[in-house]
């Protein structure tokens, strides 16, 4: 049974998003998260995630430890609309994302600690040199990422050579976000001595069937080794789920 501040967020988030296209959504969906990530509104709302509230099964079926360095926790199902996350990142692992984009909008919010970004544009061999401030081409192995099977497992397969160069580098300190279109190239990873927690948000109906991700050579966890096959998510069990939403809410305090 939805709790109270569970409620008023499925509310919130339908008068918010729903009807909003295009750059449009980009905005209301960073104006989102920045509302509900307040730590005063967001602590009592996972507080009573953490108690049961709203549907702790089948928000833990897709709540997992992500590849790309950080714990995931679905806190608000919307279901093919939107869907808004805590991210938990820990410092130390040494591990930055792989490069890759999203299947639709999504806005991200720092709401405890620092989180490093890079943005990066796909460039041409034969491309001019980079405009002043950006970095230079490096090469990468680029992969197609869908969705395969009941459990929605990851299926990475290799689509050739590219060539990519950084355009923003950028932390964003607890009290800031962004926002992106679905289509840009970025990664992130933690910039904090201490854990870094981000409210999520991926929203709009109109999702791409398969993102894009680019490592390059020398990665730690290179794709290629997975290419071809799904790599199966674990996502958590109910018990282990309402205990990492218990300890998101001492961190939030």
């Amino acid at each position: 049974m939805a709790g109270r501040h569970v409620h008023d967020v499925r509310r919130f988030l339908a008068r918010s998003l729903d009807g909003e296209t295009g750059d449009g959504l980009v905005r209301a969906a960073r104006a989102v998260v920045a509302g509900l990530g307040d730590p005063c509104r967001l602590a009592p709302l996972v507080r009573e995630l953490a108690d049961g509230a709203g549907d702790p099964a089948g928000c833990a079926l897709l709540s997992y430890r992500h590849v790309l360095g950080f714990d995931k926790l679905l806190l608000i199902d919307g279901g093919p609309r939107h869907m808004l996350r805590a991210h938990v990142w820990h410092p130390g692992r040494d591990t930055r994302e792989d490069i890759h984009n999203h299947r639709s909008p999504l806005a991200s919010f720092v709401v405890r600690g620092a989180l490093g970004m890079e943005l990066y544009e796909p460039v041409a061999p034969a491309a001019p040199a980079a405009p002043p401030g950006a970095g230079p081409g490096v090469d990468a192995a680029w992969f197609r990422e869908s969705l395969a099977g009941a459990e929605g497992d990851w299926l990475l397969e290799p689509a050739g050579g590219a060539r990519l160069r950084l355009t923003q580098s950028a932390q964003y300190a607890a009290g800031s976000g962004y926002a992106l279109p679905p289509h840009v190239l970025h990664r992130a990873w933690c910039a904090s001595a201490g854990p870094a927690v981000t409210l999520f948000l991926e929203t709009g109906a109109g999702r791409l069937r398969y993102t894009d991700v680019f490592t390059g050579p020398g990665a730690e966890h290179s794709p290629a080794d997975l290419s071809g096959r799904a790599v199966t998510k674990k996502p958590l069990e109910v018990n282990d789920y309402l205990a990492e939403l218990s300890t998101l809410a001492e961190l939030l305090g």
